[in-house]
């Protein structure tokens, strides 16, 4: 079984802990309940399963009846912090805490990777323009960036997109990318991060209407009546037309500019209760 600093989902970590368990002895969920001071024989197996939940005072319960203790402790109460936080910044905050105990010990964890990368615009812009600017050093890079940065700022960030291996440095000392795009993927942090990026983004295209050229910027908008399953498809079209964007972008490994495409699609109204 993983390192508990290895989970972002502690509804996960507890099933994985009883299946350990019970594969080695004759440990059944009724014997872990009690252990962990539940009245219920069935109440962690529906935690396991996401049917429950860990309130904050009942996690130290849980993690000591695991033979969790100090650290591992902490990081599991911050687990239990992160799945029940109501806001994007509750859920940030106690992410980063578990983030601050896993690098404390040594322990990186995967998620932790896309949560940093889709949280600041600057990994992915620095990610584009590095390779963009063979030989540029931070002040270059940072000069050219919209909006201003500092040196610091991209010496951190192109550190951070080293580490996690998003760039990689060739023998000539030049940034060039693994990869040709970067996805969010399956992970249970990342959408978190990935509204935050929407935020950051809108702010800046707003800026872009006054203070790029319009000869430089493209901005379009539809207003529409819809159904359910026109909402669907159109979705689903713009999943298509992002992939032809993509493919389009990436034909060339030359660069001599960095864009950002948003893409946006919510509603004006709201769904009628009753309709006549």
């Amino acid at each position: 079984m993983k390192d508990v600093l290895e989970y972002t989902n502690y509804h996960q970590y507890i099933a994985d802990y009883y299946a350990e368990k019970k594969a080695k002895s004759a440990f059944t969920w009724q014997t872990f309940t009690q252990a962990a001071g539940f009245s219920s024989p069935v109440f962690l197996k529906y935690v396991s399963e996401g049917r429950s939940n860990l309130s904050e005072e009942t996690a130290g319960q849980v993690a000591f009846a695991m033979g969790l203790s100090g650290y591992e402790q902490e990081y599991f109460a911050e687990m239990v912090k992160f799945d029940h936080a109501k806001t994007d910044e509750e859920k940030k905050f106690a992410f980063n805490r578990m983030l601050a105990i896993a690098d404390v010990h040594k322990v990186r964890i995967i998620e932790g990777d896309s949560f940093r990368y889709f949280e600041s615009w600057k990994n992915p812009v620095l990610r584009e323009l590095a390779p963009a600017m063979p030989g540029a050093k931070p002040l270059a890079l940072a000069r050219a960036c919209r909006p201003k940065i500092t040196a610091a700022e991209v010496s951190e960030s192109l550190s951070f997109l080293i580490k996690a291996n998003l760039l990689q440095k060739d023998k000539d000392g030049n940034y060039v990318q693994t990869e040709k795009s970067v996805t969010t993927g399956p992970m249970d942090v990342t959408p978190v991060a990935v509204r935050g990026m929407h935020r950051q983004m809108g702010e800046f295209a707003l800026e872009a209407i006054e203070g790029v050229p319009q000869k430089e910027r493209h901005f379009s908008g539809l207003t529409l009546g819809i159904t359910q399953s026109a909402y669907d498809e159109i979705v689903q079209e713009i999943a298509e037309f992002r992939k032809r964007i993509i493919a389009i972008a990436t034909r060339n490994d030359a660069a001599d500019e960095v864009y950002r495409l948003n893409v946006q699609f919510f509603p004006m109204t709201k769904k009628s209760v009753d309709k006549d």
